[in-house]
């Protein structure tokens, strides 16, 4: 079955890549399997200067889930097009650079800084953190900043494809969708984590030093397909869906209500070789569906009439 898949420009050999701060810059699972059969990876997100995060703790394991709050820790976008982006296999490897900023002008110059990077396919942009104390939350929720936002980095980003990542802490999702789309996005990514936090009884004070992260995991992913097949029906534009698949079935469903891709995010930290194990099953799993092809099963969900 040809797996192929065209993604807002992007030529994928598969449609799994994996979610960033989930993979690190690549270069850590090299030895779990071959990065170049993936269709690609999207980098631990980046920022214009190097951020050292939020205090520690900062991971909490939940039922069926985890929470995050590691606030984009990260080297700052010229280390990463220094010393990570010149060892990874992008002519075979589709990376996709994944952008962090607090306000509108500021992504833009961080889109600018790499849009001529012949290396980076694409820019995922990341207006929904709910892990850091700067507003990072606040564009997801806020439609006139989404649009704001990624009109910003439309206009920075050359020729590379734009995908913002959208939070799932709203009323409606689809009207952020929309929001992007007017913007300019050439795609979608979604679901972002899922606010929330944990306590600790003995010690009566908060398991994360952020009180507040990201939740993903399993636990997320009936929220996940539900925002994903609403948004594909709002809009005209591609969607990747991310949120709790772990095997090759769950890449499925999101594929079956009309994911053109996935994102494999916290199974990573659960087995490393999950995303190269998706990719090999995932044609056997379809097949096994009835679909004729990838193309044929994509967004073919029957509804109840």
């Amino acid at each position: 079955m040809d797996m192929s898949v065209d993604f807002a420009g992007l030529k994928l050999k598969n449609p799994i890549l994996t979610a960033s701060g989930t993979f690190g810059f690549g270069l850590e699972f090299k030895r779990f399997g071959e990065l170049e059969k993936l269709g690609g990876i999207i980098v631990k997100g980046l920022s214009i200067k190097p951020r050292e995060g939020n205090p520690m703790p900062r991971l909490a394991e939940t039922p069926c889930g985890m929470l995050n709050a590691i606030g984009i820790q990260n080297p700052g976008v010229e280390a990463f097009l220094k010393s990570k982006l010149p060892k990874l296999p992008v002519k075979d490897l589709p990376v996709l650079a994944n952008l962090y900023a607090t306000d509108a002008q500021e992504f833009g110059e961080l889109a600018g800084m790499l849009a001529e990077e012949e290396g980076v396919a694409a820019l995922e942009v990341n207006v929904s953190c709910p892990n850091v104390k700067e507003g990072g939350i606040a564009f997801g929720q806020d439609p006139a900043q989404i649009t704001k936002v990624a009109k910003a980095v439309k206009k920075n980003s050359g020729k590379k494809p734009v995908i913002i990542k959208l939070s799932p802490n709203v009323t409606d999702i689809t009207v952020c969708a929309k929001a992007a789309e007017d913007g300019g996005a050439d795609g979608l990514s979604l679901i972002n984590t899922l606010s929330g936090m944990a306590v600790d009884i003995k010690s009566r004070k908060p398991r994360l030093a952020n009180v507040i992260g990201g939740l993903s995991g399993p636990a997320v992913k009936p929220v996940a397909l539900r925002c994903v097949h609403q948004v594909v029906n709002a809009v005209d534009l591609p969607v990747m869906g991310l949120g709790g698949i772990t095997t090759a079935e769950d890449a499925a469903e999101f594929l079956l209500v009309g994911a053109k891709a996935v994102q494999i995010g916290t199974a990573n930290f659960i087995s490393p070789d999950t995303a190269f194990k998706i990719v090999e099953e995932l044609p056997g799993v379809l097949k096994a569906a009835g679909a004729k092809s990838l193309e044929e099963f994509t967004g073919s969900l029957i509804l109840p009439e």
